[in-house]
């Protein structure tokens, strides 16, 4: 399948948020405020789906099947549309899968963008299409007051910047606190870096997300699959802390298992919340223990995933690491 990389973004361009998962409304609206100006004051406009803040299941906070996909539908047919911003994530983006028109979106590409739930959505989309999609901040992540540079510059490098490779540096300093309840007491805490499991090259096609939410495309034809391929992969702490290695470790053999055909060249792991209790003793039980990635460069506590800040990456597009005298050098493209 041939790749379509949508085109960069321009000062003055349209953004229209649409809400896949759960609705808008479950967001403070002095956070959907900061969000709409942050986006305002790079430059685009922002637009909404005229369903975003329907809710029809109090469980799951969202808007029928049919409406998210008619926003979907909308943002991609809408001309003066050139990037669609996620809400927020959830749990059930996968209802969406089977009422997409994927020829609809295959024939007006588009920057898709978004993480967590939204990891259904987006490499699902690459694999009917070909088109490359994006895991990376979503609306409300804009909405954050502090700690957000990060995050707009790789999404400037993204996006914006005619870069053909954007190498991938450590942000200063992450937090995990619960901003959209409080903006003014943050948690910041100094970044160690990125750490080394494996060493060696590894290029290779970028599949992944949200690990969980990935493995929900197993045995469907939404799985993207390409020859080489590095996994980009990261979990929440839904799961309590003592299970959290454990849940991770079966979730990734389970992955391995499904790509059994393709070529893995490279996992890159994006740092876990607090509350999973992660250290780098307990990542390599899990990697070690996988004879399948013996001779592969793996790194983990890049920024990405469920903490914040995080850069911005193509779920379809390049990735190369090269790890060598513990020096990491890694890249990634679209």
């Amino acid at each position: 399948m041939k790749k379509i990389i949508p085109d960069k973004l321009n000062f003055g361009d349209e953004i229209r948020v649409i809400a896949p998962s759960r609705s808008i409304s479950i967001i403070n609206e002095d956070v959907i405020n900061k969000a709409r100006d942050t986006l305002e004051k790079m430059g685009f406009k922002v637009t909404f789906g005229k369903n975003v803040s329907n809710v029809v299941n109090d469980n799951y906070k969202c808007a029928s099947i049919e409406d998210r996909v008619s926003d979907l539908h909308d943002a991609f047919k809408d001309k003066n549309v050139k990037c669609i911003l996620t809400a927020i994530g959830g749990f059930n983006v996968n209802q969406l899968l089977d009422y997409i028109d994927y020829e609809l979106i295959k024939n007006n590409p588009k920057i898709i963008c978004g993480f967590s739930d939204i990891t259904a959505l987006c490499n699902s989309i690459t694999a009917k299409t070909g088109m490359v999609t994006y895991s990376g901040p979503q609306f409300f992540s804009f909405g954050m007051e502090q700690g957000l540079d990060f995050t707009i510059e790789y999404f400037k490098k993204m996006f914006m910047e005619e870069n053909s490779k954007i190498k991938i540096e450590s942000s200063k300093k992450w937090s995990n606190d619960s901003w959209m309840k409080n903006q003014v007491d943050r948690v910041f805490i100094k970044n160690e870096g990125m750490k080394i499991l494996n060493d060696g090259i590894g290029i290779g096609t970028i599949v992944g997300g949200n690990l969980c939410t990935l493995n929900l495309l197993q045995g469907t034809s939404y799985m993207p699959k390409f020859k080489d391929l590095i996994l980009f992969l990261e979990d929440d702490s839904l799961v309590p802390s003592k299970y959290y290695q454990k849940e991770f470790d079966r979730n990734l053999q389970s992955l391995i298992q499904s790509l059994r055909d393709c070529n893995i060249k490279g996992i890159v792991v994006g740092r876990s919340e607090i509350d999973s209790d992660m250290n780098l003793d307990k990542w390599k039980e899990i990697f070690y223990s996988k004879r399948e990635l013996k001779n592969i460069p793996i790194i983990v506590d890049c920024d990405f995933g469920h903490t914040t800040p995080i850069f911005t990456f193509p779920v379809g597009g390049e990735a190369k690491i090269e790890i060598k005298n513990n020096i990491i050098n890694f890249e990634i493209s679209n």
